[in-house]
């Protein structure tokens, strides 16, 4: 596992465009209507011909940002319609934490949920941030960096069954689609041996005694991660929330039912995602 190192140019060294800013300005004031939706990819289309591959340092979820969403549709969201990404459940979690939490984030990507409880929480929260794919891992450290308040560790492994190496595959479409589980779908990508921690050794290794909330969405994959955990970890470690993307159709096992076997209960539904709470 690697710390990236090097200082990032500060907070507007990358500051968007006039032209891009008042894109910005416009796909952040849409509405959730299906018209407001097509007007904000519209216009997202017409600030991607005009951004190339040049980066954008924005504010969005309480945050300092710095994005590339050329290659990833987490990124896009965040820079242009921050209140269409997983709004309602970034509010379920920072409105049941408290100061001094610990918040584990599994698959975080650049950052986002990280960040935003960060920003919600303040210095006292306790959150660990696991990426995998190296492009990601960086961007996630740069956020970090830019942001004063944060209180996250970032570490770069796949979290898996058990400890070693696991193949990652990589999809150079959407590099926030990238598995440790190859579904039959066109795969857009190369394939890439990465470290890997049991969520059981990630626990240990940082010294975690409670869980207040453990987020994963690591693309279909979560079964891999859960099971073995939930036979093995005592339930005083088990999370008291639990956010997890809703791939039954997906998923070889009932993931679901294993988790309301340990007496959760679904505290929120949305389109993508099912938010547990521990009865």
């Amino acid at each position: 596992m690697t710390t990236v190192r090097t200082e990032p140019h500060p907070f507007g060294y990358y500051a968007p465009t006039p032209l891009v800013q008042r894109i910005l300005r416009a796909t952040r004031a849409t509405s959730h209507s299906w018209a407001g939706k097509r007007r904000a990819i519209f216009l997202r289309a017409a600030a991607m011909k005009q951004l190339g591959n040049r980066p954008v340092d924005v504010e969005a979820m309480g945050a300092r940002l710095r994005v590339r969403p050329q290659h990833n549709v987490c990124e896009k969201r965040i820079l242009f319609t921050p209140h269409y990404f997983d709004e309602p459940e970034r509010t379920f979690l920072t409105g049941h934490l408290a100061p001094g939490c610990t918040f584990i984030d599994i698959g975080a990507n650049i950052g986002g949920y990280a960040l935003h409880v960060a920003a919600a929480l303040g210095a006292g929260a306790h959150i660990i941030a696991v990426e995998p794919l190296d492009c990601l891992f960086e961007r996630l450290v740069v956020n970090i960096k830019l942001n004063a308040f944060a209180t996250i560790k970032a570490l770069d492994c796949a979290i898996a069954d058990k400890d070693g190496e696991v193949t990652l595959f990589v999809d150079d479409r959407n590099e926030g689609d990238s598995s440790i589980r190859l579904f039959n779908r066109g795969h857009a990508g190369d394939m890439r041996q990465v470290p890997a921690l049991s969520l059981m050794s990630l626990i240990a290794r940082e010294r975690v005694t409670r869980i207040d909330a453990l987020k994963i969405d690591v693309e279909g994959a979560e079964d891999i991660i859960l099971e073995p955990f939930f036979a093995q970890a005592a339930p005083d470690l088990h999370p008291r929330l639990l956010l997890v993307p809703d791939l039954t159709r997906v998923w070889p096992t009932d993931l679901i039912g294993l988790i309301e076997h340990h007496n959760y209960r679904v505290a929120l539904r949305t389109r993508s995602n099912l938010a547990f709470e521990k009865m």
